[in-house]
């Protein structure tokens, strides 16, 4: 197997804008399916993106020899089910973020992968593998701004749609589900560790029950972290890595442009130090990692145990609320 071979799971607007057309640019894969319950809907999109086989349902797709691993952009209480489905039908998953709605949920998908240890299976954070995030974690490491202190990052965008699935809580809508996850994933992946404490403060909306705004602090061992994300707030997303002897600010960290230079500012005492990145697709990098663990049968870039992580600061986020 010279190249990975992609099935999608549904035609949703990430799949089509994003991450189909990301694949299609990987050295290492090629999407040569795509299902969904809709076939003319499907047969639509695949007309549009050029991929050769349409399928009428998932389990069709899944039932295909041909197709090697899936790439799983469903609404997020589906999931766990359907990675569950891939996985017994022998296939590698890339699956969206959440990958589940609970850490029980995260956990019973991991029980199911132990069993095929074979197939690859992460959780879909594009994010860490722009070069911005890889550099931003180098300089941690290495101390070039002391010691690590506190991490501080702002993501919102304005959406009122109560026919959008980020606005229904049945789906798993809600704030933390969509972009607080990145916050609370990019303080984990900087300290390298998981919080000891967290305190939680969320909105609810009265008519889509979902949160609207959610604000967390994050106790580590050597440091803090704090977040506020919403979706019914002005567009805005930034990040300040702070530390003993100086600072980092992300400018766009979490949905690079793939078509313009990203920047990244170090902060010190002799002043500021700009590094400025080349237009790349960061779901292009990591489809490319994701095939190439296949092809070569190292472990995921990701493994599973982070995503379960990630979902149990969310659960500590809301249940500090409640109390």
């Amino acid at each position: 197997m010279n190249k990975v071979r992609w099935g999608i799971l549904s035609t949703a607007k990430i799949a089509r804008e994003k991450v189909i057309p990301a694949l299609q640019r990987c050295r290492h894969g090629e999407v040569t399916a795509i299902a969904s319950r809709n076939l003319e809907q499907a047969k639509e999109t695949a007309g549009k993106l050029n991929i050769p086989t349409v399928y009428g349902s998932y389990e069709e797709l899944l039932n295909d020899k041909n197709i090697d691993a899936v790439y799983i952009p469903l609404p997020n209480h589906l999931h766990v089910e359907w990675a569950i489905k891939a996985i017994q039908a022998g296939k590698h998953v890339l699956c969206e973020k959440p990958i589940a709605l609970s850490s029980a949920e995260a956990i019973k998908l991991q029980q199911e992968a132990e069993k095929r240890p074979e197939l690859k299976v992460m959780e879909a954070f594009m994010y860490r593998f722009h070069p911005q995030w890889e550099l931003a974690k180098e300089l941690v490491d290495d101390q070039r701004i002391g010691q690590l202190k506190t991490v501080h990052s702002f993501f919102s965008y304005y959406n009122v749609d109560p026919n959008n699935i980020r606005n229904q809580k049945d789906m798993g809508g809600g704030g933390m589900m969509d972009i607080g996850c990145y916050c609370v994933s990019l303080a984990r992946f900087l300290f390298n560790s998981e919080p000891l404490r967290v305190l939680g403060q969320v909105t609810i909306d009265p008519v889509l029950q979902t949160d609207t705004m959610a604000s967390g602090i994050l106790e580590f061992a050597t440091g803090t972290a704090t977040f506020t994300c919403s979706t019914q707030l002005m567009p805005y997303q930034r990040v300040q890595i702070l530390g003993t002897e100086g600072r980092i600010e992300i400018e766009i960290p979490f949905n690079a442009p793939p078509n313009q230079n990203t920047r990244l500012v170090v902060h010190e005492k002799n002043g500021p130090e700009e590094f400025t990145f080349e237009p790349v697709d960061q779901y292009t990098l990591q489809g490319d990692l994701f095939a190439q663990a296949i092809l070569t049968g190292t472990p995921a870039p990701t493994p599973l145990q982070d995503a379960i992580n990630n979902m149990k600061v969310i659960e500590a986020v809301f249940a500090s609320a409640q109390r």
